[in-house]
């Protein structure tokens, strides 16, 4: 089985702890290590969230990496939840994972170089803001070589936003840095608000978690706390698990359907952080990016709870 050399690029929050979770119980996937960014939360607390993650989940030789405390340009933002910041101890028992003293961005460099002289590439799945990337490519341009693809959560194009009007939270926390990834040529995979409002989690869903053991009882807390369920929205009862989408993708591709587009980002005015996709070159772009559209909705929620229930007993 070929296995994916793996970074995880997150800003924990919920929604990313779904996701490492799968994937620190994904035998598909060879996690190098959490490059951790501000986004959800401020990025103390986002570190913290990642070090209690990972002693939950026993993957202790999965080291964790702080890096952005901000975005490049614009002010800083936070998540929905921001006035939260590091879980509750009472939701997500607290470990002895510390944070790593090398720097998240230096982390990605270092990888990525390590990479090419091995004839390989790694991938990274950026669930937050796109700060830390953004740096390591900027400041050094030789790693993009040692990056195979990037699989980014975030963007809306017909489903619109949902931290603003017209743009997706990933993105507008750091459009600046977004567009920086998007336009590097590195192969990107977008998982938009358009494809992750197909798959909705019930509270019956949530209560098979707890199969997972810590981790699995952790992950129930957070989503029956944080209510996720639009109803008016999604027409129908449940809530979406975006991140966890990136780790499906690449563990599972069959349960999805892309298409090819030319994707950029608004990074100036009122409409600051508002992505795009010219799926039928109106532009004269060529693609930049593998847009995913579809999920089986059925197909991702079974492997995220068995995923999940890995961590069990």
């Amino acid at each position: 089985m070929m296995r994916h050399k793996v970074i995880i690029d997150a800003d924990p929050g919920v929604d990313d702890a779904a996701a490492i979770f799968m994937a620190l119980a994904s035998p598909e996937l060879d996690v190098l290590g959490l490059s951790i960014v501000a986004g959800n939360v401020a990025l103390r607390d986002t570190v913290a969230n990642a070090c209690k993650l990972v002693g939950l989940s026993g993957r202790r030789d999965v080291p964790v990496h702080a890096g952005a405390a901000g975005p490049l340009v614009r002010e800083q933002v936070y998540g929905k939840y921001a006035r939260i910041g590091a879980f509750d101890d009472n939701l997500v028992r607290p470990g002895d994972v510390t944070v790593s003293e090398e720097h998240a961005v230096h982390f990605i460099v270092r990888s990525a170089r390590e990479a090419v002289r091995s004839g390989e590439t790694i991938t990274i799945c950026a669930i937050g803001p796109l700060t830390n990337v953004a740096l390591a490519l900027i400041q050094h341009p030789d790693v993009a070589r040692g990056i195979g693809q990037i699989v980014s959560m975030g963007g809306a194009f017909e489903a619109l936003g949902h931290r603003t009007p017209w743009a997706e939270f990933n993105i507008y926390a750091d459009p600046d840095a977004a567009e920086i990834v998007y336009r590097s040529g590195v192969p990107i995979v977008v998982m938009p608000l358009d494809m992750t409002f197909q798959a909705l989690f019930t509270p019956e869903h949530f209560d098979r978690f707890r199969a997972g053991g810590a981790a699995g009882e952790a992950l129930y807390n957070l989503f029956t706390t944080f209510d996720r369920s639009d109803v008016k929205r999604f027409g129908r009862p449940g809530g979406p698990i975006h991140d966890a989408t990136t780790i499906a993708w690449l563990i599972r591709p069959q349960l999805f359907t892309s298409r090819k587009a030319f994707v950029g980002v608004q990074v100036t005015g009122f409409t600051k952080g508002y992505t795009y996709a010219d799926f039928y070159q109106k532009m004269d772009r060529e693609p930049n990016a593998t847009v995913v559209t579809d999920v089986d909705e059925a197909g991702f929620i079974a492997l995220l709870i068995e995923r999940i229930a890995r961590h069990g007993p």
